[in-house]
């Protein structure tokens, strides 16, 4: 598991670098205080209408606060790339 923290100006796009990555088996979102907000497993070949509700929702918590915790957890498998 890797934990990377961001602004919530900075959270939508963060998500959608993790998520072309395309080794990344589950997202969870945290608010400042460690309260999980989201917890989304993700599959390869996920397909761009199975994520409207979940960019629905990551739209709907960057009004709520301001820092966010990304936990990423990774198949094993694949090589891992640094986000900054």
């Amino acid at each position: 598991m890797e934990q990377i923290n961001v602004a919530g100006n900075k959270l939508k796009s963060t998500l959608k670098q993790l998520i072309r990555e395309g080794n990344v088996r589950r997202i969870i979102v945290r608010n400042a205080t460690g309260r999980t907000l989201i917890d989304m497993p993700l599959s390869v070949g996920l397909a761009g209408a199975f994520l409207a509700p979940f960019w629905a929702s990551v739209a709907g918590i960057m009004a709520l606060a301001t820092d966010f915790t990304i936990v990423v957890e990774r198949d094993q498998d694949h090589q891992v790339t640094k986000v900054e």
